[in-house]
């Protein structure tokens, strides 16, 4: 159940570390995976030894940045179909843009099964592994 004020780890190579939800799109409460959510990046990731200038060309956003994203894992349990339930560590996001494009070109973890449901195949194709 991701809502408004959610902190979530951003699991794509965008440059983004950690997240704030700001709104949940076309829907009323709250969000559950697979769903578009608009967040501001409160965290970036860390430049590492090579210094600020090969960093900054790496990261596609920078603090502050208002995005969208996509819900991929919540700490929500949720019921399949076939009666399993899921519930994962964390709540994670994927960057994407307007058009429903990954920002990032890797994403790095668990996503949930949820996305094939609804159309996220682009995300599930960078994906290492599915549950």
């Amino acid at each position: 159940m991701i809502q408004l004020k959610t902190m979530l780890n951003c699991i794509d190579n965008s440059g983004a570390a950690i997240v704030e939800c700001i709104q949940v799109v076309g829907q009323k409460r709250h969000a559950s995976i697979g769903d578009r959510i608009v967040c501001v990046v409160q965290k970036q990731r860390g430049a590492g030894a090579e210094g600020m200038a090969a960093a900054s060309n790496a990261m596609k956003v920078k603090r502050g940045d208002i995005r969208h994203a996509v819900v991929v894992r919540t700490r929500q349990m949720v019921n399949r179909r076939d009666g399993s339930v899921i519930r994962f560590d964390d709540n994670a996001c994927v960057l994407i843009n307007k058009a429903g494009d990954p920002v990032g070109t890797r994403v790095n973890g668990i996503v949930g099964q949820e996305l094939r449901k609804k159309k996220w195949s682009k995300i599930l194709s960078m994906a290492p592994m599915q549950a």
